[in-house]
């Protein structure tokens, strides 16, 4: 049996309104009570309305992106035949995988910036240190490299690199599509790296990257290349190229690699020795020709190619190079540059020097790039190293205990402060310290001349805010042994309330004895009393103005006339140079010139000062010619009028000199002992010196200064 239910009316709520084509359904408005505006409806999203717009101007392109969609396995097709993509679609995803590809390489591009910060191992150079007639003498840091502006480079340089690593610089974009093709394939396969690169990317490579070989590497390469091009002018680029490429021998760039092989500046290579520079470049290790007949082999090949190959791209002309048919041979490696021994006290007071007259912090000057042109005479170094360690030798053979302990400092300076040659030390490597710059012992009888000459300029006060008293070379002072020093008040007491008394060598008594004469055979006590009656603040402020530094001066006491100063040799040197340059001083000093990768630096050089008049200079240096004439009259210069010298000796045998002038060069020496294991105190010499006038000091100063 059925049930039969009445028909419903239709749910209107349920029923879908169809609209007409072309109309819309837009919302009536409803009546407002008082309130202005109408309902809208929420306005799309961005993405929406993208779609919108999107699909509107791609849809008549809809047949064709249903054509090219995969159908997989094709319909229509049998066996294999069913899996192969349509000539359609594989060029369809041929132009997605270049679009696409395109797009990467262009956003990777516009991200690429060239680093502000140059790999440091890239751009650290040495320093390089040349004697006075511009030799090579030392080198320091620990890089071999020094950069060349392109300018000094020569053409023909130049263009022997180009026609052995990119004939096509000046006109490709500095990437090869290429040899980049290459350089992947063999990297993949782990093969032969080398070539597949511009100089421009060998200098991004350099500069920029690590030395990796990774895919990862080759692309930063490439993209940073293009950028590089695109910034920098092909000259730049190469000079930074020449600048930091590796030839062997432990040299980069190619000044240094030229100084290295064939001992000369790259300004003086000709095309022949650039070309066979320029085969380094493909492996120093494999192209060294004097590494093994292997290499030079190697070497002689590609040097040959290299210069058919300039000719090729017209860079040399056929008949030049039929003159170079002789393969250029390199010199042997040689550490030529290396610091040892002597040299590195020579370095350390030229960079010292140099840092201070060019204003230059420690962290510029250990970059490197610096040639330091020094005042230092090769010749006159050898004498003098040479005369130390015969003496060194003698007094070893004659007192090897006592010689053990023994220290010799000396330096030779020239009138116008130049330091023309130092003595350190044995060893710069086993003693740190430099004996010739070391204020370690006191002057002595040394000092007297600056003394005399306070006198000369100054004259002396006998009474109490008197007025000066000329004083002249036959001056007569009391010579005698044990005199009484005296102020104008009286006799001078020391702080211990005892008389002070000036002294003798060996206690001896001169009598009266003119000022000339005291000081041409060194009698102290003239002198102590001479200091006391020019006034010691005078006597100090000549020594200082004649060369002497403050800081080596002590107590203001009597002691100061006969020597309790501690100088330096050099400063000793330089002091008795002042009376030779007819009283003016020039400040010691060691650089005369300092460029950085060729340009010159501004040094702030010293300039010849007044310290004291031309008369009292020359009275000075009269008194120590007959000096030198006393205490050797047979030497061959005694005849010189231009030897002026003397010994120096200190009332407690911790110290001897002997200082002097010739030929406008004045060289001291002073020998005494320390033993730097239990104290810095020196030690009586006992004899080990000699005499004053025939010991140590007086055979190395007459075979430094070439007198016989």
């Amino acid at each position: 049996m059925q049930l039969k239910l009445p028909p419903a009316p239709a749910d209107e709520t349920m029923q879908l309104r169809v609209l007409e084509p072309g109309t819309f359904d837009l919302p009536q408005e409803q009546p407002t009570s008082g309130k202005r505006g109408r309902r809208k409806a929420p306005r799309p999203s961005v993405l929406a309305r993208f779609t919108a717009v999107a699909g509107a101007r791609l849809a008549p392109f809809a047949p064709f992106a249903r054509r090219m969609r995969p159908q997989y396995p094709r319909p229509g097709r049998a066996d294999w035949r069913r899996w192969v993509p349509s000539w359609r679609q594989s060029l369809g995803a041929a132009g997605l995988a270049v679009g696409i590809s395109g797009m990467f390489l262009s956003v990777a591009y516009a991200a690429t910036d060239i680093p502000e910060d140059l790999n440091t191992f890239a751009t650290q150079q040495d320093n390089v240190y040349f004697w006075s007639d511009g030799s090579p003498m030392a080198r320091t840091g620990w890089v071999r490299r020094q950069a060349m502006p392109l300018k000094d480079v020569p053409e023909d340089v130049r263009w022997a690199v180009l026609a052995a690593e990119n004939a096509s610089f000046y006109s490709d974009p500095g990437i090869s599509v290429s040899g980049i093709t290459r350089a992947l394939v063999r990297t993949v396969g782990e093969g032969d790296t080398q070539g597949g690169s511009t100089i421009t990317q060998q200098y991004v490579k350099n500069v920029y990257l690590t030395q990796d070989r990774s895919l990862g590497r080759k692309f930063d390469e490439a993209l940073l290349a293009l950028k590089l091009d695109n910034q920098m002018s092909k000259d730049e680029i190469l000079e930074g190229y020449l600048n930091t490429s590796w030839f062997g021998r432990g040299t980069y760039g190619i000044q240094r690699a030229s100084q290295a092989y064939y001992g000369k500046d790259v300004s003086e290579l000709n095309v022949s020795e650039a070309a066979v520079l320029a085969s380094l470049l493909k492996g120093a290790g494999l192209y060294d020709p004097t590494l093994s007949k292997a290499n030079r082999e190697r070497a002689v090949e590609r040097w040959e190619w290299i210069l058919d190959r300039m000719v090729d791209i017209g860079k040399l002309s056929k008949a030049e190079r039929a003159t170079y048919t002789k393969f250029p041979e390199p010199i042997e490696q040689a550490n030529q540059y290396d610091t040892g021994k002597q040299s590195d006290y020579l370095v350390q007071l030229a960079s010292q020097y140099a840092k201070n007259a060019a204003n230059l912090t420690d962290q510029e000057f250990d970059r490197g790039g610096y040639q330091i042109y020094t005042t230092f005479d090769k010749d006159r170094q050898d004498e003098l190293t040479d005369a130390v360690t015969a003496a060194r030798g003698d007094v070893r053979k004659d007192n090897p205990k006592k010689a053990r302990t023994a220290h010799i400092g000396a330096s030779s300076v020239g009138a116008d402060g130049r330091i023309l040659a130092v003595y350190g030390g044995p060893d710069h490597r086993r003693q740190g310290f430099n004996e010739s710059n070391a204020t370690t012992v006191p002057a002595g009888s040394a000092f007297l001349p600056f003394v005399y000459a306070a006198g000369l300029e100054h004259g002396v006060v006998k009474e109490r805010d008197g007025e000066a008293t000329p004083v002249t070379p036959q001056t007569v002072y009391d010579g005698n042994d044990a005199v009484p020093v005296t102020t104008p008040e009286g006799p001078y007491w020391d702080r211990d309330g005892d008389r002070v008394f000036a002294h003798n060598d060996d206690k001896k008594s001169w009598g009266p004895i003119t000022l000339h004469d005291a000081l041409a055979r060194s009698v102290n006590t003239p002198f102590m009393q001479l200091g006391m009656d020019t006034g010691l603040a005078k006597v100090r402020g000549t020594a200082e103005a004649a060369g002497l530094l403050r800081s080596s001066f002590g107590a203001q006491v009597p002691a100061l006339s006969v020597g309790s100063a501690t100088p330096s040799a050099i400063r000793m040197a330089s002091g008795y140079s002042t009376f030779a340059a007819l009283g003016k001083h020039t400040e010691p000093y060691s650089v005369r010139k300092v460029t950085h990768n060729g340009s010159k630096v501004a040094l702030n050089t010293p300039k010849p000062q007044r310290a004291m008049s031309g008369k009292v200079a020359a009275e000075v240096t009269s008194a120590l010619t007959d000096a030198y004439r006393n205490a050797h009259p047979t030497s061959p210069g005694a005849a010189s009028y231009e030897v002026a010298a003397k010994g120096g000796t200190t009332q407690d045998d911790k110290a001897a000199w002997y200082v002097g002038t010739a030929d406008d060069v004045s060289t001291a020496v002073v020998v005494y002992r320390i033993d730097l294991a239990k104290s810095l105190e020196p030690l009586p010499l006992d004899g080990i010196a000699g005499t004053p006038n025939a010991g140590v000091p007086y055979d190395i100063w007459s075979s430094a200064m070439r007198i016989g």
